[in-house]
């Protein structure tokens, strides 16, 4: 004969300025259940004491409802559960816990605590950032002395992932910004009859600064989060730790065969992307101005020269060092956890296309001077 459940009950009773809640029945999430506010009225007790009679099976119902009265008790109001099953204690200090981890934002600072925070912050970071290049570079240069040590495997194996595999998305990105640029010159070329400038506006926007940048945009994206991810992951399953006990370093092993091959191929790709720009600028200008292609590349050749091929490659260098650089950077501060891989490999983006447009900048600053 099967027994029949009780439905879950919680009876408050004053005893005094205490207020004794009583539990009992079947507590089930599936179930109805007593709401504590109902329970206690409007009393205003200067303790709470649980007791317990008749409690069959029961399960986070409640565990949440003890849970809740303890919350509204707070400071003020005792809160006495040593009548509880140590299950439910058990259970409902570990609930306590796991909220106490989720701190609201405090929201009293000012704006100027807000920015010196802020400022203290990036501060941190820029040392952080320096600290790590220089300790690339005195690993790059121990390398160099002993080039025995270096892993060129991983070097080729690096190469060809973010070399070869990224000129599918590389083409794509490239051709389309040179269509890009040829339509938005057109409107305005046709006007005064220079359709023929059009070739100078998508070879020099190509070559100083589109091919490069977009290079680095995309391996940015795909390259740094895919290091970013590999390290952090790395570094979540303690196999970093096993290189650090093994008398290997992190650096040696892991971040300069993806620099150098980063720094190798970057160039390659710029390249390749101002090809196929100056080629989707002839695109548009057979087909939309009627412009040959014979007369667009000569107009196109007789616009640039060494100097603009030169800042290409020179920036593609240095973005890609960046990317490499930033990217292993945050793969080893990830944090131990799935979360933590996730995050590295979002900040590794932001922070690679970030350093990508001040480069950028001071590049167009520099070479304005230098008369580049």
């Amino acid at each position: 004969m099967t027994a029949v459940a009780t439905q879950a009950r919680a009876e408050t009773i004053a005893e005094g300025d205490d207020l004794v809640v009583t539990l009992g029945g079947d507590w089930r999430i599936t179930g109805p259940v007593p709401a504590w506010r109902t329970a206690r009225g409007d009393r205003a007790p200067r303790a709470v004491r649980f007791r317990v009679e008749g409690l069959e099976r029961w399960d986070s119902s409640l565990v949440l409802f003890v849970f809740e009265v303890q919350s509204w008790c707070g400071a003020k109001t005792l809160c006495d559960t040593t009548a509880l099953p140590d299950t439910v204690r058990r259970l409902v200090g570990q609930l306590e816990q796991a909220q106490a981890k989720r701190v609201p934002a405090d929201h009293s600072r000012n704006f100027l605590a807000t920015v010196g925070l802020a400022a203290i912050d990036v501060r941190r970071q820029i040392r952080e950032f320096a600290d790590f290049v220089g300790e690339c570079t005195l690993s790059a240069i121990g390398l160099i002395k002993r080039p025995g040590r270096f892993r060129w495997r991983d070097c080729i194996l690096e190469m060809q992932q973010c070399g070869a595999m990224a000129v599918p998305i590389v083409s794509l990105s490239s051709f389309l910004v040179g269509l890009t640029l040829a339509y938005t010159g057109a409107i305005i070329l046709r006007q005064f009859g220079g359709d023929i400038w059009v070739a100078d506006i998508v070879g020099l926007s190509t070559l100083r600064e589109m091919g490069a940048v977009m290079t680095g945009v995309v391996l940015a994206g795909r390259t740094g989060a895919a290091f970013a991810a590999q390290i952090g992951n790395m570094k979540a399953n303690e196999e970093i730790d096993a290189l650090e006990t093994l008398g290997i370093a992190p650096v040696d092993f892991l971040v300069i065969p993806r620099l150098v091959a980063l720094t190798l191929m970057t160039p390659l790709l710029a390249m390749y992307a101002n090809c196929l720009g100056i080629f989707g600028g002839m695109v548009v200008s057979a087909t939309v101005l009627e412009i040959p292609p014979s007369a667009y590349w000569i107009e196109t050749q007789s616009n640039i020269d060494l100097a603009d091929v030169s800042v290409s490659l020179i920036k593609s260098v240095i973005f890609g060092m960046l990317i490499a650089v930033a990217s292993c950077l945050r793969g080893l501060q990830a944090e131990r956890s799935a979360a933590g891989v996730g995050r590295a490999a979002t900040s590794a983006v932001v922070t690679s296309i970030l350093l990508l447009i001040v480069a950028d900048a001071v590049f167009a600053v520099l070479f304005n001077v230098l008369g580049l």
